[in-house]
């Protein structure tokens, strides 16, 4: 018999607030000591009332709008009860059957911090692959960082994925579509995973080790498990809670929300472009390839540096995508840096690349001066000012090609002779005595002409 993976995704995402979901304390809580950020809300003292964080919710929202959800006018909060021991309440303040929004897409490709305000974002079970459930994350987070409402930074747990997983057998799948009747009768959640390699890993494992089990003729445990990923398994926690094991309720301490669509217009309007949007306007207004614009606008910053690169540049957009996805690329995966931790700006790259385009510095030249700009503040022209790069003229090519000629008359007898590797050795003769400042192409072409005169 064979079985088919049944995945659907709860990724719990922190947002970017200044202040916890319902009360007034600081929600930057990374990097301080533990029970610093509290108040007689956050510890469940008794007559301490809850306030909603406003844009809190908004965040929420805009997600939402930005993943196709259905606009839910009317919502609420409801009280999870459950123990935990930094739960000083004894219930958490959540949502259960009427969130702030619900049914939406997205679209993929595949080849103690109490009170922080936490997004959980629920899929459908319809993935079928772990490579299917990772592209789903990456894609979410990168939308969730384009509407900058977090950092969706799973280092700092930010961003955690929980892959709920089971196995159906195949032979039903062709007969019933992907709905709730045709699911198996059980799913085993894993919990907390901080890294998109990690959660591919936990799903392929459990896929493994249900389908041993289901081979077996028994059925996996409905449960909780964790990634040990120094073994590189899921290990089980505990059984899995059902819906009526937290008993959960309206909570009465805050009122309903509700809102128009004038309220959802508005916040529609704020919606930025997004990474589809701009990776297919890349591909119609600049005529590069769908790999490139797929890598430029997998960050935000990166693709609008390239946009204002190519404004302030006014040359070949594939030339600053050639710059932009080697050289920077390079520069920034060798230092872990992101774009706005370097000291680039895109008018400083265009400058660069239009001195190439002018044939003042070649392009063995520009990355040299590249790597000084990221290091320091100064310019392209002030670079190559300082360090004198400009290149050497015409007329004094003519003079160095002259010279060297004359004094490698034996490599100008073996080019005469057809060996053509003879004038590679008299460029560099050339390039030497210009310390790096002639132009390659120019040199070549010179010495041919005096060669073949």
């Amino acid at each position: 018999m064979n079985y088919q993976p049944v995945i659907g995704l709860e990724v719990h995402i922190e947002l970017s607030t200044k202040s916890k979901m319902f009360c007034s304390c600081s929600a930057d809580y990374f990097g301080t000591k533990p029970n610093t950020h509290t108040c007689p809300v956050c510890l469940g003292l008794p007559g301490a009332m809850p306030k909603a964080n406003k844009l809190a919710i908004e965040f929420v929202q805009k997600l939402g709008l930005a993943l196709n959800c259905q606009p839910q006018l009317s919502s609420k909060f409801d009280r999870k009860n459950y123990f935990y021991p930094d739960l000083p309440k004894g219930f958490q303040i959540s949502q259960y059957d009427l969130p702030f929004s619900k049914k939406g897409f997205l679209i993929i490709r595949v080849n103690g911090s109490s009170g922080v305000p936490l997004m959980e974002v629920v899929s459908e079970p319809e993935m079928s692959s772990a490579a299917e459930a990772k592209a789903y994350a990456q894609k979410l987070q990168q939308i969730v960082r384009y509407l900058e409402i977090s950092d969706a930074d799973m280092e700092k747990g930010s961003m955690r994925i929980e892959p709920n997983v089971s196995l159906r057998d195949v032979s039903q799948v062709s007969k019933v579509p992907r709905v709730p009747h045709a699911l198996p009768n059980y799913k085993v959640e894993l919990k907390n995973i901080n890294s998109f390699r990690f959660a591919e890993k936990a799903i392929n494992y459990e896929i493994e080790r249900q389908t041993q089990v289901l081979k077996s003729g028994k059925i996996p445990h409905q449960e909780t498990r964790g990634w040990d990923e120094k073994n590189n398994r899921t290990v089980s926690q505990r059984t899995k809670e059902l819906a009526h094991d937290y008993r959960y309720f309206p909570e009465p301490d805050l009122p309903p929300f509700n809102c128009d669509q004038v309220y959802f217009s508005k916040l529609q309007s704020q919606i930025p472009e997004l990474p589809d949007q701009k990776r297919e306007r890349f591909l119609i207004s600049y005529q590069i390839l769908e790999s490139e614009a797929t890598l430029l606008c997998q960050d935000k910053y990166m693709a609008n540096f390239f946009e204002e690169t190519v404004k302030a540049y006014k040359g070949s957009p594939k030339k600053v995508v050639n710059w932009i996805t080697g050289e920077l690329l390079r520069r920034l995966n060798q230092t872990g840096q992101g774009i706005g931790d370097i000291n680039l700006l895109p008018a400083q790259l265009a400058e660069l690349l239009y001195f190439v385009d002018q044939n003042r510095i070649t392009n063995a030249t520009a990355k040299e001066i590249f790597e000084k700009m990221i290091q320091s503040t100064k310019s392209a022209s002030e670079l190559i000012s300082e360090l004198d790069l400009v290149l050497m003229s015409q007329k004094e090519l003519e003079k160095l090609t002259e010279t060297v000629i004359k004094n490698n008359q034996k490599a100008v007898a073996d080019f005469k002779n057809d060996k053509k590797e003879s004038l590679d050795f008299l460029i560099g003769q050339v390039q030497r005595l210009s310390k790096g400042k002639a132009d390659p192409a120019l040199v070549r072409q010179l010495l041919l002409d005096k060669l073949k005169s």
